[in-house]
């Protein structure tokens, strides 16, 4: 089994499924890069009794090429091609009666599934058959497919109205690495970087490990971004049009929709967003929003007024390379040493304090553990005021967990590469907020307000109204 960094808790599944004695059928989903081909892999690469991968844009001819070559490696070379995904899933089913045993478990792999619904392929019908009629019978056997197109295998799979229809044994969501996985990952291949160089990277390419992989440990951090990002040849700079077209059959609409949230940090309501890309409110627009949701490229959260509010719930951007790309990189011309040349900028240092926050919201749970309320139910979201503090804008609270135990943690995020010095002006701002969404929520419970800031406060008298501070060790 090759090295696998993280990961352990689906593993112990995977493992554990190979050794329930009953016909399995694993769904596993993700985005493109996330590892998921990887993962299977690494676990069963050596026990496949067959594996078979679609061919990425590949038509039904390519892909029924691409069905025969897997027989031919596995030793049942076909006299004759399938004439149809039926034909071809019944070859399959003579090959695997030939292999089965009572002692091993049969193993069937099907990578990158959304590649062979090619049009009227009928493919999905004819696997669905091919479980419902046999395969779902076979004690000994293990069927595992994988896609990238998450959308499509929510629709087409795991949520089929089909003949797929509540036939998943088990589904799994792969999702990028956290910190802490980053961070064994770049010890792993070599990396001598420290928690701040290991933030700056995640803040840049997520915790997705093929992009974490382009990485090149002679280099530092602002080279490797130069490299990869802003060379005109370079590979995460080509990314970004591969990755949609990769997770939507039709990206355009959806690369508008991202960009609408990339110019609105805190994220825009379903009616906003209709609004701002010249669309209908409608229900294409929520199946819209609902797929960048279940791709992790966007996340919902409903919003506090007197009462949580669903209705009136916003999408935000939280994709760290979509979001990097946007801001750096598309429409402008190549500087093969721009990012090199921008540390220290206004530019980048506003962009670390967004990106901050993103990486805050994909680790509530630690932020959790570090508050010691791990065990106690929580619903955690943003606020904004309805009313403009003196600089104009609206009050915003970065992060608001709400507790069961009618406490809530009023966290004010805050990025800098060393402590941070809370001054008047920002004390008395954030007493204003707090008292702003105890009037406006009519929140009657006990509150704890919490600085989340990589290397901790500095002291000084404004620091004693921060009840708990959350520092970088406590999100690894």
């Amino acid at each position: 089994m090759n090295e696998v960094i993280g990961r352990q808790e689906e593993t112990k599944l995977l493992e554990r499924y190979a050794q329930s004695g009953k016909a399995e059928f694993i769904a596993l989903y993700g985005r493109r890069r996330v590892g998921k081909t990887f993962l299977i892999n690494s676990i069963f690469g050596e026990s496949f009794t067959f594996s078979m991968t679609g061919v990425l844009e590949g038509n039904k001819t390519a892909q029924m090429h691409a069905f025969a070559d897997a027989m031919d490696l596995y030793g049942n070379p076909l006299e004759k091609k399938p004439k149809d995904w039926y034909d071809a899933f019944q070859m399959l089913r003579h090959f695997l009666m030939k292999k089965m045993s009572k002692s091993e478990r049969c193993i069937v792999f099907i990578d990158e599934l959304p590649c062979f619904d090619t049009r009227q392929s009928d493919f999905t019908n004819a696997l669905g058959y091919f479980w419902n009629s046999w395969a779902s019978l076979q004690d000994n056997l293990m069927l595992i497919v994988c896609g990238s197109a998450t959308s499509w295998m929510m629709e087409n799979v795991i949520d089929s109205h089909g003949g797929l229809h509540d036939r998943i044994t088990h589904e799994m969501h792969l999702k990028e690495f956290t910190l802490y996985e980053t961070e064994q990952y770049l010890k792993a291949s070599g990396f001598l970087w420290d928690r701040l160089l290991v933030l700056q990277t995640y803040m840049a390419f997520g915790g997705i490990p093929y992009y974490l992989s382009l990485l090149n440990k002679e280099e530092s951090l602002a080279q490797n971004i130069d490299r990869l990002f802003f060379r005109s040849d370079g590979e995460m700079r080509r990314e970004f049009h591969r990755l949609y077209k990769t997770l939507f059959n039709n990206p355009d609409p959806y690369i508008t929709i991202i960009e609408a949230l990339f110019n609105k940090k805190k994220g825009l309501s379903r009616e906003e967003i209709a609004q701002t890309i010249g669309k209908e409110s409608s229900g294409r627009l929520t199946k819209m929003l609902n797929n960048l949701v279940d791709c992790d490229l966007v996340r919902f959260y409903n919003i506090k007024k007197k009462k949580i509010s669903k209705q009136s719930g916003l999408y935000q951007l939280t994709d760290f390379y979509t979001a990097f790309y946007l801001q750096f990189v598309k429409g402008i011309e190549n500087d093969e040493h721009f990012w090199t040349k921008s540390q220290n900028t206004p530019t980048v240092n506003t962009w670390r304090g967004l990106a901050f926050e993103r990486v805050c919201l994909a680790h509530i749970p630690k932020i959790k553990k570090a508050l010691g309320i791990e065990a106690i139910k929580t619903t955690y979201y943003s606020w904004r005021s309805s009313t403009e503090e003196d600089i104009g804008r609206n009050a915003q609270i970065d992060l608001i967990i709400e507790r069961a135990d009618r406490m809530v943690n009023i966290c004010e995020i805050k990025y800098s590469p060393n402590s941070y010095l809370i001054d008047n002006e920002e004390h008395l701002r954030f007493q204003n907020r707090i008292a702003r969404f105890q009037q406006e929520t009519a929140y009657s419970g006990g509150i704890i307000p919490v600085f989340i800031t990589p290397f901790g406060l500095q002291r000084n008298a404004y620091s004693e109204y921060i009840i708990n501070c959350i520092v970088l060790d406590d999100l690894f």
